[in-house]
């Protein structure tokens, strides 16, 4: 009987090795062969799934964003139902931070790739910027959504205070990884500017907007 091959367990091993290599060398350090090495399989079958570097290392972040995305839901889903709008975006902040190993992987994955894309054109021609927008349009639409409840603080521009917001964690995240704030430190800097962005009120407070992540 022939051996039946889960291709999804093999690229699934395959970009855990990437993760592995890039989380301890850093991702200037990827490349086939030592993702190769680090999953244990061929080359031959890392160019068999992947064709090019730059695919694999854009699918590998895809898979991080994935996953960041299910931590962010299984922390909405500990919060009392529904979440309310900033309880949502506290969420996501949360989320964002470096705080342990996983996050703090993606976080370096990420940001070293788009510096690497800025003078590597098969690298800046992956859709690496799709994840952040989509993320952005979430955040305009709880954003919005606690506007029309009259929870956001009045005469700000959802879309701007979104990418306001979505540049901060990016930066603040940064600042954790080269040292230069701890975790908490960050984590007060975001909660002075929900303050700012929702009022001091109660993290907790229910609403009647629906909030959901996809």
């Amino acid at each position: 009987m022939p051996k039946i091959v889960d291709h999804e367990q093999r690229r699934a091993r395959i970009l855990e090795g990437l993760v592995r290599v890039a989380g301890r060398r850093g991702i200037h350090a990827v490349t086939m062969r030592s993702v190769a090495t680090e999953a244990g399989v061929s080359l031959r079958l890392v160019q068999y799934y992947f064709q090019t570097k730059a695919r694999l290392m854009h699918a590998a972040l895809l898979d991080l964003e994935r996953q960041s995305h299910e931590r962010w839901a299984a922390r909405l889903a500990r919060l009392p139902q529904p979440p309310s709008p900033r309880a949502f975006v506290e969420a996501f902040v949360d989320e964002a931070l470096p705080s342990d190993e996983d996050s703090r992987v993606f976080h370096l994955v990420w940001t070293s790739y788009a510096v690497l894309a800025m003078t590597d054109p098969e690298l800046a021609e992956q859709p690496f910027v799709d994840g952040p927008n989509q993320l952005e349009r979430q955040l305009v639409d709880v954003l919005k959504r606690a506007q029309a409840d009259g929870l956001l603080a009045g005469g700000l521009d959802a879309r701007l205070e979104a990418a306001r917001l979505l540049t901060l964690t990016h930066g603040l995240g940064t600042s954790v990884l080269i040292g230069q704030r701890t975790v908490s430190a960050a984590t007060r800097v975001l909660r002075y500017h929900l303050d700012h962005l929702f009022g001091r009120s109660d993290r907790a407070q229910p609403t009647t907007a629906s909030t959901s992540i996809s």
